[in-house]
């Protein structure tokens, strides 16, 4: 029997970081690739992590090493759910709704290396783990992975630290 290998979806931070070659999540990126994580992203991803400064060919070819997830009809009317759920609505909260679906579509176990952990926590209830990324790329965990007997490609990113919700020093600023 194989044991499959654990998805980490990335959010628009995550993405950015990878397209800048951050150092330190290269790092981590480097330790996913030796776990054979599956690396997600959502189509949407794609359009909040573009504007006029991004390296087209870097970010096509990180693009290339990942999974896009598509937006359908169904993904968006599943978005649409999540939101109500949780009493959210409008397009602040959008693109967090379709990386929330695409993430909870994956097979477990599930992470999201994102720089909004409480608004997608809040859509993704405990069915993934959250892991924080800053606007340096430096990630750490915030909430421990959902105990899952193919959890192992999770536990070698959150074995070394435990940590504190972000302090919001992570947020984008538009």
């Amino acid at each position: 029997m194989s044991v499959a290998s654990a998805s980490v979806v990335l959010d628009c931070e995550a993405l950015s970081s990878w397209v800048g070659q951050d150092r330190r999540m290269m790092e981590k990126l480097a330790l996913l690739r030796e776990s054979d994580a599956d690396l997600v992203v959502c189509a949407n991803t794609i359009i909040e992590a573009s504007h006029e400064r991004t390296n087209q060919a870097r970010l096509n070819w990180v693009l290339s090493q990942t999974r896009v997830e598509p937006v359908t009809e169904q993904a968006a009317r599943a978005a649409s759910f999540l939101l109500k759920q949780v009493g959210l609505h409008g397009h602040k909260y959008a693109i967090d709704a379709t990386v929330a679906e695409a993430a909870l579509r994956q097979q477990p176990p599930v992470a999201v290396l994102t720089s909004d952990a409480d608004d997608l926590s809040r859509l993704c209830g405990h069915q993934v783990a959250f892991l924080a990324v800053q606007r340096t790329g430096l990630c750490r965990p915030l909430i421990e992975a959902p105990t899952h007997p193919r959890g192992w490609a999770l536990a070698r990113l959150t074995r070394s630290t435990r940590s504190t919700p972000c302090d919001g020093s992570c947020q984008t600023r538009r």
